[in-house]
C-alpha cells in the first residue's frame, strides 16, 4: 500500500513537471486553469464573454462525461497589456502566456479555425497547450461544423489533461470491420450510424464506391452522420452531436477503428486511460452538481523585474563575477524587452540595492543599468536577505509584489534559504534561478518551482557559454513573439595562439531587427572580422571593444540585418590560448511575419535513475510546425564533458508522432547524479526546412442527416501552407535544468532496456503472409543495438497485453536480426495451417530484448485483416428515392440512409434501369465470388524471410 500511495505522489509530480501546469485538482475540480489571449488579438470584449461561456458549458458537460467526478472550479483569463485596462481586471501574479494551459491566437496563414492540442508524449501523458483561435470562439456559424464550444473544449481538456487521443483518423477515414462487411468510418463507437457520400459538385452527390486494392471506399468519400443517434459514446470522436455525453469504454470501444487512440492506447478505451490517471485514483464521485466556475480576468502590466545577484567571495573563482557581468549586460542591453522595468540587487551575507526600477525606454538606459552590475565580491551567502530586498525594490515602486519577476543567481550554499520560502510563495512574483558552480544550494530549484520560474544551471567549464545562453533564455513570456529576443549563435571554445574560431550564423528572412553580434575573451582582446551576405566586412574597429575586466567587444546592425550567411574568424592574437566565445541575437524582422521559433524541454525535471529522460525540441512558425531541421541537444553535467545527442522527428522511438515539429530522443549519456544543463541546436539548411499542417485537430464534420436529408456544412478552408522551404535557420535555445539522482557512485551495470517500438504496422501479402515493418530500436532505448525480437500474434488485442503476451501465439522469428537503432526493418511472415475466415483481424506485437536480458516495452499492436478476393467496386444493396423537401432535388438512398445523394430528376429512368441490370450483374459475380473462396481458402506455407533498410 505504502509503494502504491509513493507511486502516486511520482505521477503527479511528473504531470505537473511535464505539462508546466500550475492546475490543482481539489475535491474535482480543477483550479487555477489559465486561458491566455495573444497580446496581436484586438480587445474583443464578445470574446471574453464567448470564453466564459464555454468554460461555464464545458463544466457541466465535464462533470456528465466523467461520471460526476470532474468540473472546472476557477479559470483565470489573461487579457493582454495591449487592451484598455478595466477596474475588474485583476494582476497577473504567477500567470504567464507561455505557460497557459489553452491559448487564444490567430494561426499564421491561413489555416483554417481547427481547435487542437498540443500532445508530445505517450498514452496518458499530458499535452502542452490547447490552442482556440478567436474566429472559433466569436463565430457562432462554425458550431455545425464543430459542435457547442464547451463540448470541444471538454474534447481538447482530455488530450491535454489525460493524455488520450482522437477517435477519428483523417488520414485513413474508413477500415475495414471483417466477414463480409462494408467497409466502415473510423469512429467509436462502431454504432454511430450515417451515409456514406461522394461529392459531384454543388449539390449533387452519389454513393462510394469500393477500391478493390484497398478494399476500402474510394479517396474523397465523407461519412456523413445522422444528427440524433442512440450511441452516448463518444466524445473523442464526435462530442457536436446532441446524444453524445460519455467517453467510449471498454463495454462500447471499437477495437477496429484505425485512429491514434487505438494505436497510442494499444487498444485501451479512453475512459480506460482516463481511469488510470493520477486525477482519476485521488477522486471519487460527487453526489450534487457543483457550483459554476469562478472565471477572473488577469491583465499583464509593463515587464517588472530584479536581478538579484550574488557577491559573495566564492564568486571570485573559476572567473565567475566576469563571466556574470558578461552574460547580465547582454541580457540587459539586448534581451530584455524595451519598456520593461528593471533594478539590481546584490548579496553577500547582508544585500544591497544597487538601483531601483528603472524603464529601459533607450539604449542609454541600458547603457546605464549596466554600470551597476556588481565587479567586487565579500563574505557571506544570505540569499533570502536578496530576495527580500528584491521585493522591496518592487514595493518602492508599486503597492504589491504580484507579477514581478527576480533572476536569483548564487553560487553558495546556504541552509537558510527555506526560511523564506513561504515568504516567496505568497508574494505573487516569479523568481527564476541560476546555479553557477556544483555547489550551488540543492534548495535553489525549489524557489523557482513554487513560483513558476524558469531554472537553470551553470558549470565552471571555461569554456561553456552556458551562463550567457541562461540569461538570453529569459524572454517575459508574454506571447509577443515579434519583441522576444531570439539566438542564432552562441558558441566558445578554447583557441590556442594564433588559431582561429571560424563559423558561419545565418540570418534567415523571419528575423533581422536588432542584431547583436557580440565577442568576449578572457585575457587579450583578439583580431575580429565578420563579413555579411553582400560581403562587407567589419573588424574589431567597428566593435564597441570594452577592454576592462567585462573583455567584450559588441556590433549592433543598424536596420534590419541582411539575410544569408554571415561568416565570422576570430583570431586569437594572445601568446597563450584563451577562451573565446561569440553570441548573437535578433529579434523578428516584421511583427506580420513571425519567426522561427525554438522550445526545448525535458519530460521530467527531476529524474530517478534509472527511470528513462526525453529530450524534446518544439520547432515552429506561428503555431505551423516546421520540419526536416538538424536539432543536436547538448547535455552538460555539473561535473564531466557534455554530451551531444541528435533529436529526431521520425515518429520511432522517444519520438511518437512523426512530421509533427516535435523533435525528441532518450537521455541515456547519464555520467552521474545532479543538476544539468540542456541546450539544443537547430540547423535548416539546403532547403529541407519546411512548414507543415497540424495533425491532430477537432473533426470539422462535412454535415449531417436528418430525416433522410443532406444538410452539408460548407467545404473546410483548406490549409495554406506553403511548401516552400524557409531557407537557411539556426537557432540556439537553452532547455533549462533538470536533476538527476539514484545513479551508484561506481557507476551503474546494464539495467536500461531497449525502447517501446511504435511504429509496428503490418499488411496481408498476395502470397497469403503477412509484412510486418517497425523502426529498429537500440540496447539502451534509442541507443546501440539490441540483441533479439520476441513477436506474438493474436485474435484479439488482450492477447498482447503485459499481462498476456507471454502466453500469446508465437511468431517464427528464425532468421530475424536485429539492427541498429532507428534502422527500418521488415520481416515476411508465412504462418502454417492458417485456416482463418475472410474478413478475420490479426493482431501483432513485438518487444526487443538487449544483450543483459534487459526487455523492452511490448509495442503498439498492429492489426491486419485476412482477405480472400476483392470485394465488388461498388455496394451491392438495392438504391431507393426519396425526395428532399428543402430544394426539391432527388436523393439517392440505401436502406438504413447510408447511401444518399442528390441528383437531377431527368436522370431518374436511367438509373432505375442502371440499377436494375446492376444487380443482375452484382449477383452473377456474388455467386462466382463464393466458389472462388471455397477453391482458394486453405493452409498455408511456412517461409520466414528478414529485411533491413535504411532510414
Amino acid at each position: 500500500m505504502a509503494l502504491n500511495h509513493w507511486l502516486l505522489l511520482l505521477l503527479l509530480q511528473v504531470l505537473h513537471e511535464v505539462t508546466g501546469t500550475r492546475v490543482k485538482l481539489n475535491m474535482g475540480g480543477f483550479e487555477d486553469v489559465v486561458i491566455a489571449i495573444n497580446p496581436q488579438i484586438p480587445e474583443d470584449n464578445k470574446m471574453v464573454d464567448a470564453i466564459k461561456d464555454m468554460v461555464k458549458e464545458a463544466s457541466t458537460y465535464l462533470f456528465s462525461a466523467t461520471r460526476q467526478r470532474f468540473y472546472f472550479k476557477t479559470v483565470k483569463v489573461i487579457i493582454p497589456s495591449t487592451w484598455e485596462p478595466k477596474n475588474e481586471y485583476q494582476r497577473v501574479t504567477t500567470e504567464s502566456y507561455d505557460k497557459a494551459d489553452v491559448i487564444v491566437a490567430d494561426h499564421y496563414l491561413k489555416h483554417g479555425d481547427d481547435p487542437y492540442t498540443l500532445q508530445y508524449g505517450g498514452c496518458g501523458e499530458p499535452g502542452r497547450y490547447i490552442h482556440f483561435t478567436p474566429n472559433f470562439l466569436t463565430n457562432d456559424k462554425l458550431h455545425n461544423a464543430y459542435g457547442p464550444r464547451g463540448r470541444v473544449f471538454v474534447h481538447e481538456w482530455a488530450h491535454l489533461r489525460w493524455g488520450v487521443f482522437d477517435e477519428y483518423n483523417n488520414d485513413a477515414p474508413f477500415y475495414t470491420p471483417g466477414g463480409d462487411n462494408l467497409p466502415e468510418a473510423t469512429r467509436c463507437s462502431a454504432g454511430f450510424t450515417g451515409q456514406y457520400i461522394f461529392p459531384l459538385g454543388g449539390k449533387s452527390y452519389r454513393d462510394c464506391k469500393i477500391d478493390h486494392r484497398t478494399q476500402l471506399y474510394e479517396h474523397g468519400c465523407l461519412f456523413v452522420p445522422k444528427r440524433h443517434q442512440d450511441t452516448a459514446a463518444s466524445i473523442m470522436y464526435l462530442q457536436s452531436l446532441p446524444s453524445v455525453t460519455q467517453f467510449c469504454d471498454k463495454s462500447n470501444h471499437n477495437i477496429k477503428a484505425t485512429n491514434l487512440q487505438n494505436k497510442m492506447c494499444n487498444y485501451r478505451s479512453t475512459w480506460e486511460v482516463i481511469m488510470a490517471s493520477p486525477d482519476f485514483a485521488s477522486s471519487s464521485p460527487i453526489m450534487v452538481p457543483p457550483p459554476d466556475p469562478t472565471v477572473s480576468l488577469l491583465q499583464k502590466q509593463d515587464r517588472v523585474l530584479c536581478l538579484v545577484l550574488d557577491v559573495s567571495g566564492s564568486m571570485d573563482a573559476n572567473n565567475r563575477t566576469v563571466r556574470l557581468k558578461q552574460a547580465a549586460e547582454i541580457f540587459l542591453l539586448q534581451v530584455i524587452e524595451a519598456g520593461s522595468w528593471v533594478g539590481i540587487v546584490t548579496f553577500s551575507s547582508t544585500a544591497a540595492v544597487k538601483t531601483h526600477l528603472k524603464q529601459i525606454s533607450n539604449d542609454s538606459m541600458r547603457k546605464t543599468l549596466t554600470e551597476y552590475l556588481p565587479t567586487r565580491t565579500t563574505r557571506g551567502t544570505n540569499i533570502c536577505s536578496g530576495v527580500r530586498s528584491g521585493f522591496q525594490v518592487f514595493l518602492h515602486k508599486y503597492g504589491s509584489t504580484k507579477g514581478c519577476e527576480i533572476v536569483l543567481l548564487t553560487d553558495g550554499e546556504d541552509t537558510a534559504i527555506s526560511s523564506c520560502f513561504d515568504e516567496v510563495q505568497r508574494s505573487g512574483s516569479i523568481i527564476h534561478t541560476i546555479a553557477l558552480g556544483s555547489n550551488a544550494t540543492k534548495d535553489l530549484e525549489t524557489l523557482a518551482d513554487k513560483t513558476g520560474g524558469l531554472k537553470f544551471s551553470i558549470t565552471d567549464s571555461v569554456d561553456s557559454n552556458s551562463l550567457i545562453d541562461a540569461f538570453s533564455g529569459l524572454s517575459s513570456g508574454s506571447g509577443d513573439i515579434s519583441q522576444q529576443s531570439i539566438q542564432l549563435e552562441s558558441r566558445g571554445q578554447s583557441v590556442g595562439s594564433q588559431d582561429q574560431l571560424n563559423g558561419i550564423v545565418t540570418i534567415d528572412k523571419t528575423v533581422g531587427n536588432d542584431t547583436f553580434f557580440v565577442v568576449t575573451w578572457g585575457t587579450s582582446p583578439p583580431e575580429i572580422l565578420l563579413t555579411d551576405p553582400k560581403g562587407r566586412e567589419y573588424t574589431e574597429k567597428d566593435f564597441a571593444v570594452d577592454n576592462t575586466n567585462v573583455r567584450t567587444a559588441r556590433l549592433k546592425i543598424d536596420g534590419t540585418a541582411e539575410t544569408g550567411d554571415w561568416i565570422y574568424s576570430i583570431q586569437n592574437t594572445y601568446s597563450n590560448a584563451q577562451v573565446i566565445s561569440i553570441t548573437v541575437t535578433t529579434r523578428a524582422a516584421s511583427v506580420n511575419v513571425p519567426p522561427v521559433i525554438v522550445k526545448s524541454f525535458m519530460n521530467s525535471d527531476t529524474n530517478k535513475f534509472p527511470s528513462p529522460m526525453v529530450i524534446y525540441a518544439e520547432v515552429s512558425q506561428g503555431f505551423l510546425p516546421v520540419i526536416g531541421a538538424k536539432v543536436i541537444a547538448t547535455v552538460e553535467p555539473e561535473i564531466g564533458t557534455p554530451e551531444e545527442v541528435e533529436l529526431f522527428d521520425n515518429g520511432s522511438g522517444a519520438d511518437l508522432i512523426k512530421n509533427d515539429g516535435i523533435y525528441s530522443r532518450y537521455f541515456t549519456s547519464l555520467k552521474g547524479n545532479g543538476r544539468h544543463n540542456l541546450k539544443v541546436r537547430v540547423e535548416g539548411k539546403d532547403k529541407v526546412l519546411k512548414r507543415s499542417r497540424r495533425q491532430s485537430q477537432a473533426l470539422y464534420i462535412p454535415g449531417y442527416t436528418e430525416n433522410g436529408n443532406i444538410t452539408m456544412n460548407p467545404p473546410k478552408p483548406e490549409a495554406n501552407v506553403s511548401e516552400t522551404d524557409l531557407g537557411n535557420v539556426t537557432r540556439i535555445v537553452s532547455g533549462g535544468t533538470f536533476v538527476v539522482s539514484g545513479m551508484s557512485p561506481g557507476g551503474s551495470h546494464d539495467v536500461l532496456p531497449p525502447c517501446k517500438i511504435t511504429d509496428l504496422e503490418v499488411q496481408q501479402t498476395g502470397d497469403g503472409g503477412f509484412l510486418l515493418t517497425w523502426t529498429a530500436p537500440g540496447d539502451d532505448y534509442d541507443v546501440g543495438k539490441a540483441e533479439m525480437y520476441e513477436i506474438k500474434m493474436g485474435e484479439r488485442p488482450s492477447e498482447l497485453t503485459n499481462a498476456t503476451f507471454d502466453r500469446a501465439t508465437p511468431v517464427d522469428t528464425a532468421g530475424l536480426m536485429t539492427e541498429v537503432a532507428g534502422v527500418k526493418q521488415s520481416f515476411h511472415y508465412k504462418p502454417v495451417n492458417f485456416t482463418k475466415e475472410n474478413g478475420t483481424s490479426i493482431y501483432f506485437a513485438i518487444r526487443c530484448i538487449d544483450g543483459s536480458d534487459n526487455v523492452g516495452e511490448i509495442s503498439n499492436i498492429a492489426r491486419a485483416v485476412v482477405f480472400l478476393p476483392a470485394w465488388p467496386s461498388s455496394p451491392t444493396r438495392p438504391i431507393t428515392i426519396s425526395p428532399t423537401p428543402a430544394d426539391n432535388s432527388i436523393i439517392l438512398s440505401s436502406p438504413g440512409d447510408k447511401h444518399p445523394g442528390p441528383v437531377d430528376k431527368s436522370t431518374i429512368i436511367i438509373v432505375i434501369i442502371a440499377c436494375v441490370s446492376v444487380i443482375i450483374f452484382l449477383a452473377v459475380v456474388g455467386i462466382a465470388v463464393c466458389i472462388l473462396r471455397k477453391r482458394k481458402y486453405g493452409n498455408y506455407v511456412t517461409t520466414t524471410t528478414s529485411t533491413t533498410v535504411a532510414p
